[in-house]
């Protein structure tokens, strides 16, 4: 478990290239036969990723939570991004095929991951908030979830969101999450941004390109700046901070959020006339 502290508005206008990528970016959250996870002190957050290979991984706790396991006080929403594998949540085995979720509801005490087969991983990223209540574990597939199209080709930002725990699915204290797809000839994720101050979010970035990039672009609205991300790195995103993104070619995203309210279009839109 690795411990962030976020800058705040403040000190994040005077940090360097090397000291923001270092802040705000996870760079190696995905490794062949580990379960690594980052402790934020925004709104508490983990983000994680395991990738079993031949032996399964357990979900423990760690000091960072000072509880007897990891989801006592905590629940967790994850996606499988790479080849099929299973969850096992006290005693039940929930297979995911690629692009499957998983909402994992507080009070849950075994936790492991699996492949299917280890010559081709799974390869779960999971994002983990504070519950103050406990819901149903339940599995959600690509069909199951809420799809919202948005963007013109003109815009460069046609794409399909997939809503897989939010209000109108999986049930959750404060968790949302879902994926975001961009189509063939598409760019940006989102433009003009937005801020949403009862909420952080993280973003993680997949399906780029070895040969291909993402700028995510962050802080106020008058104080912007962009960090180059590459495939499956995730971008830490304050409340304070807008959260918008243009690749060289077409990517897919996971965005998790969590605070005091779980609307999805709760947002503070951040007008073109405003960014500097």
């Amino acid at each position: 478990m690795e411990t962030r502290y976020l800058p705040d508005p403040r000190r994040f206008a005077t940090l360097t290239t090397a000291e923001l990528r270092q802040a705000f970016l996870v760079e190696a959250l995905f490794a062949p036969g580990e379960l690594r996870m980052v402790y934020v002190d925004v709104d508490r957050a983990i983000v994680g990723a395991a990738a079993p290979t031949r032996e399964p991984l357990a979900l423990g706790t760690s000091k960072e939570l000072a509880s007897q396991y990891f989801a006592e006080r905590r629940e967790v929403g994850v996606i499988n991004i790479g080849a099929a594998g299973a969850v096992t949540v006290d005693g039940e085995a929930h297979v995911l095929e690629r692009r499957d979720g998983l909402y994992i509801g507080r009070g849950s005490r075994d936790i492991h991951f699996e492949s299917a087969d280890a010559m081709a991983p799974a390869l779960f990223y999971f994002v983990s908030y504070p519950a103050h209540a406990a819901y149903p574990t339940r599995r959600l597939t690509m069909a199951d979830a809420g799809d919202v199209k948005l963007g013109t080709e003109a815009d460069a930002n046609v794409r399909t969101i997939h809503k897989y725990i939010h209000p109108g699915g999986a049930q959750s204290c404060q968790l949302v999450m879902g994926l975001t797809e961009l189509e063939v000839g598409s760019v940006w994720n989102t433009m003009p941004p937005h801020t949403h101050e009862r909420r952080s979010e993280v973003y993680l970035y997949f399906d780029i390109d070895d040969d291909a990039l993402v700028f995510h672009f962050m802080g106020a609205p008058e104080e912007t700046r962009h960090v180059v991300v590459r495939n499956r790195q995730v971008v830490l995103s304050p409340s304070w901070s807008i959260h918008c993104g243009v690749g060289t070619r077409r990517y897919s995203f996971i965005w998790a959020m969590g605070g005091e309210k779980q609307d999805f279009d709760d947002m503070d839109p951040a007008g073109i006339s405003r960014l500097m």
